[in-house]
This record gives C-alpha cells, sequence and structure tokens, in this order.
C-alpha cells in the first residue's frame, strides 16, 4: 500500500489546512447545514429537504475538495469527485431522510456532527487541519453513514459510495499512519450492524 501512495500524511494535511483557509468562512454555513439535518430528519414530512441537504454537501465535495485539489495530489481524485457527486444527484433526487424515533438518534448525529473535527485536536495537528462536515470527505460520510442507520426505511441505493469511500479512506489513512485511520470504517460497521439488527427485530415481530 505504501508504494502506491502518492503523497505523505503531511502533504495531505498541508492540503487540508490550505484548503479549509481557502474556503472560510463556508464552515458556518455547513455547520448550520448539519444542526438543520440533525433537526429535519425527526420532522415528519422534511425528509426530502434533508436528503437535498446533504446531497448538497455532498456535491461541493465532490467539486471543491476532491476535483479542485485533491487532484493535485492523488491521480485517482477525479474518480472521488464522480462517485461524490452520484451521490449527491441520488441524495437530491431519490433520497427521503427521516430518522426513526430513537432517542439515541439526535445524540449520534450531534458526535457525528462535532466529534469528528475534535479528532484533529486529540491527534495533536493545529486546529486549521481540522476536517468538518460539509467541507471535507471523512466526516460528510461519517454523518450519512450515521443518518442513513437512523432512518426509517432502508436506502439501499445511498450505501455504496459511503461504505466504499470508508474503506479507501481507512487504506489511505492506515498507510499514512494516521491515528485516526479506523474512525470512518468503525462507523461504516456500526451502521451496518445496526441496520441488520432492526431487520432482524422487524423479522422477529412479524413472525
Amino acid at each position: 500500500m505504501s508504494d502506491l501512495l502518492m503523497f505523505s500524511a503531511r502533504t495531505y494535511y498541508r492540503l487540508i489546512q490550505l484548503y479549509n483557509l481557502e474556503v472560510w468562512p463556508l464552515h458556518l454555513l455547513a455547520f448550520a447545514a448539519g444542526l438543520a439535518l440533525v433537526l429535519c430528519v425527526r420532522r415528519t414530512g422534511a425528509g426530502r429537504v434533508a436528503a437535498i441537504v446533504l446531497g448538497i454537501c455532498w456535491l461541493w465535495v465532490a467539486w471543491a475538495f476532491h476535483a479542485e485539489r485533491y487532484t493535485a495530489i492523488n491521480s485517482a481524485a477525479p474518480y472521488f469527485a464522480a462517485a461524490f457527486a452520484v451521490q449527491g444527484m441520488l441524495l437530491i433526487f431519490a433520497g427521503r431522510l427521516h430518522a426513526s424515533h430513537d432517542r439515541f438518534g439526535p445524540g449520534v448525529l450531534s458526535l457525528a456532527l462535532l466529534g469528528y473535527p475534535l479528532l484533529t485536536l486529540l491527534s495533536g495537528r493545529p486546529w486549521q487541519q481540522a476536517e468538518m462536515f460539509g467541507i471535507a470527505p471523512d466526516p460528510t460520510v461519517a454523518f450519512t453513514l450515521a443518518l442513513l442507520a437512523l432512518c426509517q426505511r432502508v436506502h439501499w441505493i445511498l450505501w455504496p459510495v459511503p461504505l466504499l469511500w470508508s474503506a479507501v479512506s481507512g487504506a489511505t489513512l492506515w498507510t499514512m499512519g494516521a491515528p485516526n485511520a479506523w474512525v470512518v470504517p468503525l462507523i461504516a460497521l456500526l451502521a451496518l450492524m445496526r441496520i441488520i439488527q432492526r431487520r432482524r427485530q422487524r423479522c422477529a415481530a412479524g413472525c
């Protein structure tokens, strides 16, 4: 894996830092969008709005991060941009996100929204390199997986891209020796386990 990686951890996080400086203060808008999603997915009839807002976030990351910046250090970035764009379009045109009435739901989504940027400080990197929902790919995928796991309906068409990215990101960060390489893959695993558990419960109730 290390022979295939075209950049170092220092280069990657420097890219994140420059990207953050260039797009600031869009972070405030992204954070507001994340809070709106936490509220929308709990409201009946707001599922389409939630899907559209989340889809716009995916499209932004596809263009602003992958297509415009990540391509400078990773030749596979155009493919990542295309995948994120497809996910964004699926959310906008086919998504309907309404979370189940789980008392832990808002807390899980809030943790996905706020927790990932804190990993930057815990790993000893400067706050300018913090990765945030709606701006960077990993926290956007983490939030999406948490939301999909809480949805009342299983939208299987919305799962492949986040799951594939969790594997790609985990492998990339692990190769770079990043301490948070396990975070997104673990969230993906927990999200899948949550869906499987709910399907089993429904099957048992139906039987």
